[in-house]
């Protein structure tokens, strides 16, 4: 079976590393990839979004599957290109995708199938939003542009005013372009967030292991939000029985609730949650493997990925037995660009990437990089995400930062607490 892998991060590299290591696999396309997926793959000069010349390349190639990794071309219908020129893909439609596409769609879908969310008003003018807010009691809330944004569509507010800030600077000033004409403003949730994961194909729901972002840029979960600065998995967090009532309360109705709408949802499904103290309430939705969730959770994956997106692919999931998993837990540190989330400089050579990668149970997945000769520089925001098990949170986490310490390039960056979340008691399980 001969693979395409459409997108170019970490997610995209740790997707091509897994799908190289089924038998079923001859060989593994990525585009436009990074340096890293040209290691285990083959990386190919098309751009995500251009799905034409994408669909050009799979038919003249032969592509048996075709995997896609990020949100835009999801949203751009790529799945619908591909499938109506014959071509297996795996993903959601144009309109399924939605769901990660407009968030005033996902509160719509949330709100008819009963699903614990926050409360929430849509907008599209500036100053009824302001009346709305202003008649609120004082106190945090959250404004969110409805429409894609690169995860930065987000603004955290501590008052009213700061929340008629944003709601201005989005529909007013125009802060997100066509992602912010429409807004939500929601109350705050309080809790500690996961990312739960499921594979789909319209009837059938298989979760994957549970994991746990970070998407603030500093330690303590301080500064702007970020696309992940690191993330684990298992998340302890998230018990068997809460994952049954996530299942129960979250997944299933959505789907139900995709196929009432005439969108039925094939692909991933990944709920951004908050684990309140009146039970999990979704933040959001999205429709593809999380960055840098993919990269943890596919480390412990032991089942054949391959296989598993090929039956979901076809309609028939139900055909796949549970999945397998290594116990041991793997967390992924992301090293960054100096200024990111912001503005920051590109071209800096990036020395010990053989040395890390040659640590037991390590792997450095390549998300903003590029292959010039035998070397490789930075072309990102967040570069790599190192990636490592251990027989419990703790160690995998040493493991990881150990490997970090081998990475250099000039002012690069991490975050120094990723898992700390996790209590000393469940560390040493």
């Amino acid at each position: 079976m001969k693979i395409l892998v459409v997108g170019n991060g970490g997610r995209e590299h740790a997707l091509v590393w897994k799908l190289s290591k089924s038998a079923h696999v001859e060989k593994v396309y990525c585009a436009p990839g990074n340096a890293g997926t040209a290691a285990d793959g083959e990386n190919v000069p098309i751009p995500a979004t251009e799905i034409g010349p994408l669909r050009t390349f799979a038919k003249e190639n032969n592509i048996d599957l075709t995997v896609v990794g990020p949100e835009v071309p999801l949203v751009d219908g790529i799945v619908d290109d591909f499938k109506s020129a014959g071509l297996r893909i795996f993903g959601p439609s144009q309109k399924a995708a939605q769901l990660e596409g407009s968030k005033v769609f996902a509160k719509d879908i949330m709100r008819r199938a009963g699903i614990p969310t926050a409360d929430y008003r849509a907008f599209s003018r500036v100053e009824e939003a302001a009346t709305w807010i202003d008649s609120l009691e004082e106190g945090p809330l959250v404004v969110k542009a409805d429409g894609l944004a690169a995860g930065k569509g987000v603004v955290m507010c501590n008052s009213r005013g700061e929340a008629i800030e944003a709601a201005r600077e989005m529909l007013q000033h125009g802060q997100f372009g066509d992602a912010g004409r429409e807004i939500i403003v929601e109350d705050v949730l309080v809790g500690q967030e996961t990312s739960i994961l499921a594979i789909v194909d319209r009837d059938t729901i298989i979760p994957l292991a549970t994991s746990q972002d970070h998407k603030r840029a500093h330690d303590g979960d301080q500064g702007p939000n970020t696309g992940g600065m690191g993330a684990y998995s298992p998340a302890p967090i998230v018990t068997d029985e809460m994952m049954d009532e996530i299942i129960r309360r979250i997944l299933v109705p959505t789907v139900h609730e995709m196929k009432v709408q005439d969108c039925a949802f094939s692909g991933i499904l990944y709920a951004g949650l908050m684990l309140t103290q009146q039970g999990p309430r979704v933040l959001e939705f999205n429709v593809r493997f999380g960055d840098p969730e993919a990269q943890p959770v596919l480390m412990r994956l032991k089942s054949d990925l391959a296989q598993v997106l090929s039956l979901a692919a076809d309609g028939r999931l139900a055909e796949m037995e549970s999945l397998e998993w290594d116990p041991r837990p793997a967390v992924c540190v992301v090293m960054a660009s100096d200024g990111y989330p912001g503005d920051y400089k590109k071209g800096h050579l990036i020395s010990g990437l053989r040395d890390a990668d040659r640590l037991p149970d390590t792997k450095v997945f390549h998300a903003g990089t590029i292959q010039k000769e035998d070397t490789v520089l930075n072309s990102g925001g967040r570069v790599l995400g190192v990636t490592a098990m251990g027989d419990n949170i703790r160690s995998a986490k040493e493991a990881a930062y150990a490997a970090t310490e081998k990475i250099h390039w000039d002012r690069c960056w991490k975050r120094h607490d990723i898992s700390d979340k996790v209590s000393q008691s469940q560390s040493a399980d």
